[in-house]
Formats: C-alpha cells, structure tokens, sequence
C-alpha cells in the first residue's frame, strides 16, 4: 500500500540564521554613530535565530505566568511563576545591556546601540522586552532625586538579570516597571485617585488602586499618586529598605490578547511606602521623560514585528510551489512581498533615526531635542498603526499554515496591536504630536529642517511636502484631522529617509505608492514599474 503522508512542497523550518543580516538595519547602526556595535548586533541575531531560542520563545507563551497571591498557610506572597526560559530571554536580554547600555556606556551611539540589539532580540520573543524597556526607561525620570539615582541607578544599569524578592540594594542587578493606569482614568492620568500622605520622615504612605501594571514581579515601581500639591510622581520598592515586603498586593493577573509571556496585573497599593521623585503636583512632566523612552521602543518592538513578518513570508514563498511555479516567482505574490518588505525598512530607518536624535539630544543638540519631540509622537502614531495591517498580510502568505499556531504566525498577529496601545492609544499619539506643534514650533521648525534636506530628490516627495506645510497652514479642526495630519507627517519623514539613504528601489516604491497616491488599500498594491524583486530578496538574507 502506498503511503498517505509522503511530505512535499512544505517549507522548511526558518531557524539557525542571522536575524542580524538586515542591511538597514546595519546601514542605521553605522550611520547613526553605532558602527562600534556591529559585532555585539551580529552575535545576538545569530542567536535570536537558533532553533533552541525560537523554542525559549514558544514554550514561555504557551506557558504563560501564574499568579501565586498566598503560600500554603495563607500568608500573602504577591509573587509571579515564569517559564523557566523567561528568565533564560531576560539574562540574555540584560547581559546584553537591552536594559540600560546608554547609562552605563557613555559613548556616541549608546542609544543606537541598544536600539539595534532590542529590535534584533525582539524578533526571539516580543513579551519579555516590555520589562526590558521599562528598566531601560526609569533612569532618566529617577534622576529627579538625587539619593534614589545614587542608590538604584547603578544596580538598574548593571548587566545582571537577578531574579527574587530581595531587599534591591541587596541584589546585582534590579528590573523597574511603572505604574500609572488606572480604571476610572486610562490615558487620563490626571483622574487617578491613588493617595500619597506625606510621613513625615520623608516617604509617603500610598493607597490605591493601579488596573494595569506590566511586569509585576520588578524590583521597583515609578507610580503616579496624588500628593498634597497634586500629582506626583513616586518610586515605590517591593521590599523596603528594613527587608520587609511592601504592601504592593497583586489583586490578579490580565487574560491579555497577546504580550502572553509577560505578567500584567492590578495592583493594590494599601498603605504602601514611596518616595517622590520630583517635585510634588510635578508628577507627569516626571514621568513623561520615561514614557518618551518607552515609546521609542514602541516603534522599535513594531519595526521588529514588521521585519519578522516580512522575513517569514518571504521565506515560506521562496520554498513553496504553487499552480506550477515557486510562489515567490509569482507577480502578484511578489508584489505583496515587496510591499511588505518596503513597509518594513521604513519603519526600521525612522526608528534607528530616532534612535541617533536620542543619542544627541542626551549630548545637549537642542535642535536634534527639538525633532525627536515631533518625530517621536509621530512615528509612534504611524508605524505601531500599521502592525497588525502588516502581521495579518505576512500571516496570510502562509495560507492555512499561517493561521496555525506552530508557524509562530498568530503570536505575531496577537502582538501586533500592543505597541498601538501601549504608552498612548492611536487618539493619544496623534494629539500628542498636535500638542507638541501648538506648544513647542520649534519641533515644527525641527522637523521640517530634517525632511526638506531631501528636497529635489524625489519630486512626489517634494509634493508631498508642500501639501504638509499647506495642511499646517490653517489649524482650523485641527484635532478632527489630527491623524490623517500625522499620518502624512510620518509617510514624508519615512519618504525623506529612504530617498536619502535606503536603497533606490525601496524609496522609488515607497514614494510612487505612499507619496505619489498610487497605493491601494491592502498591500501587494504597488504600481508598475516597480523593481519587486530586487525588494523582496532584501528580507530573504542568506536564507
């Protein structure tokens, strides 16, 4: 009898590569001041691509965290349970310096640096790097007091992942996480009801509820509550200085869409002991300098999620026939590929760019401070939109495939629309960037310095430039429109970048379908004339 499941026409398993070998990515690193990194980028993407971390990756989302509220005789515990490879991903992710390399480096590139190391291993596993940012985060809000930076800041920089429940100073290295949502008020921070009473020895006795806390198990919590003077911003540790546990209760762990691996919690503050960082009725132009930070990562965890997307589909089509041919040699298969791949790269230029503004402006380039403002809460608009479009379009390159789980496709599906959300949902981003342009022109001034330095290159790009300026020139419902102003905003930074330095068939496909209104709604619409296939072999490195 003949067999009935001789395997064919199935495609190999994409494992074992360099998820490094992306040139521009490597083309950023060098250009951006980051060019010392290289070696470090290359030896965490090959392992990023091995099979036995593609697996860390697996098991730690299909064996999500369990809260464990008592101990046997009903003490409370307040403590999280990982996947043993969670804490394999997060020493990697800290030895590796994902955490904080700018702190503890202080040299040209640091930011870049670090910003290619998270988007490399970002593609192992998304879940774990949202601790991993917010560590990365909390320094620059925590140099508000002097004596918190001097006691935590070098233990929240050092290159060592250890994992308990410790008195921090005790420990080699310590993990942050923030604090600040909560149900009445979401985004609007202003409405938390979380009280700060001063003790008189200078903490602060904190009550309330906070309905959204990522990564629980940190060694230290910035929280927002509300002092005397007003809103204000406070470090809170798991274990007091005296060793014993602070009353931070972890009421229960969120059934997330995606983020699996990572614990999110609510979390009851009763009568638990903080210190301000800052000053009091301050709290949020604090805590901004730490949400800044976090949605550079925003961008750069989406730009990852493009990236694997487009290097998944691209491999699946080089190595699955169908209808007679290789399906990457189809036209129409190519032209979503393509598209896909063209989406990608600009999401990855304008990240590492924010990347080197960051870099700049921590070295006292008001003008590069001044861009960042603007270009930040535009591309954090623009780029984290456009994930789930793009995970759901690389999905269905897999056909049937794609949509089961063992192809690692819907875990990117169920991410994607995190980063949208995260640090200011769609409306948030796009009236932040509004705010930024009302309040701060020189941002606008910025801006428009740094995507007019393409002038004359691309003449749909020079269109699509006069048309900002015109749009910008009456502010009339302006918040109406503020996305589809933002959106343009993004689409002409991005436009600029790639005609400046990406490669020449990407930018030309960029502009004639972005810029040059020859773009359909779902991608693999790009217009003819366009070089696809040099495009696609651009996410199809050594593979």
């Amino acid at each position: 009898m003949s067999p009935t499941h001789e395997v064919t026409n199935q495609v190999p398993p994409l494992v074992d590569y360099d998820v490094a070998a992306d040139a521009t990515l490597l083309d950023g690193l060098r250009r951006e001041g980051a060019d010392w990194a290289e070696a470090e980028v290359h030896a965490l993407g090959v392992l990023a691509g091995t099979e036995r971390v593609q697996e860390w990756g697996r098991l730690v989302n299909e064996n999500p965290p369990k809260l464990r509220t008592h101990d046997r005789v009903g003490r409370r515990i307040d403590e999280v349970e990982f996947h043993p490879h969670w804490h394999d991903l997060m020493d990697v992710a800290v030895s590796h310096g994902l955490h904080a390399t700018p702190w503890r480096e202080n040299r040209t590139g640091a930011h870049v640096a670090r910003a290619a190391k998270f988007y490399v291993w970002s593609q192992a596993e998304a879940g774990h790097s949202c601790p991993i940012s917010m560590t990365y985060s909390a320094v620059p809000a925590l140099r508000h007091n002097t004596d918190l930076a001097t006691a935590y800041e070098p233990l929240l920089a050092a290159p060592v992942y250890d994992y308990g429940l410790r008195e921090p100073t005790t420990k080699r290295g310590l993990i942050a996480g923030m604090s600040m949502t909560e149900k009445q008020g979401g985004s609007d921070v202003r409405a938390n009801t979380t009280s700060a009473r001063p003790a008189g020895d200078g903490s602060y006795v904190i009550s309330g509820h906070k309905w959204f806390t990522s990564a629980p198990m940190s060694d230290l919590f910035l929280t927002l509550a509300q002092a005397p003077g007003g809103l204000s911003c406070f470090l809170l540790p798991r274990v007091l200085p005296d060793g014993t546990r602070n009353r931070i209760h972890l009421q229960r762990l969120k059934d997330k869409l995606g983020n699996r691996s990572n614990a999110s919690a609510e979390i009851e503050y009763d009568e638990a002991i903080g210190w301000l960082v800052g000053e009091e009725g301050r709290g949020v132009r604090t805590i901004i300098e730490m949400v800044n930070n976090t949605r550079l990562d925003c961008v750069l965890g989406s730009a990852a999620g493009l990236r694997y997307g487009a290097v998944r589909a691209a491999h699946h089509a080089a190595h699955r026939s169908a209808f007679g041919a290789p399906l990457a040699q189809q036209p129409l298969m190519t032209n979503v590929l393509a598209d896909l791949a063209v989406e990608s790269e600009a999401a990855t230029m304008v990240a590492l760019r924010l990347a080197g503004a960051s870099d700049r402006a921590a070295a006292g380039d008001r003008q590069e401070e001044a861009f960042r403002r603007l270009a930040l809460a535009v591309t954090k608009y623009w780029v984290c939109k456009r994930a789930p479009a793009h995970a759901a379009e690389a999905l269905e390159c897999l056909g049937g495939n794609g949509y089961v789980e063992e192809s690692g496709m819907p875990r990117l599906f169920r991410e994607s629309p995190l980063s949208s959300i995260w640090e200011g949902s769609g409306n948030v981003a796009a009236l932040d960037a509004v705010r930024a342009m009302a309040k701060q022109p020189d941002s606008v001034e910025a801006f428009f310095t740094e995507v007019e330095q393409a002038a004359g290159a691309d003449s749909r790009l020079d269109d699509a430039i006069a048309r900002v300026h015109k749009e910008l020139a009456d502010l009339a419902d302006v918040e109406f429109r503020a996305r589809r102003l933002v959106e343009t905003l993004a689409l002409v930074l991005q436009g600029s970048l790639l005609v400046r330095y990406g490669d020449q068939a990407v930018a030309d496909a960029f502009c004639a379908s972005r810029l040059g209104g020859d773009w359909g709604i779902a991608f693999g619409t790009l217009p003819p004339g366009v070089d696809t296939q040099t495009i696609v072999t651009r996410v199809s490195p050594g593979i």
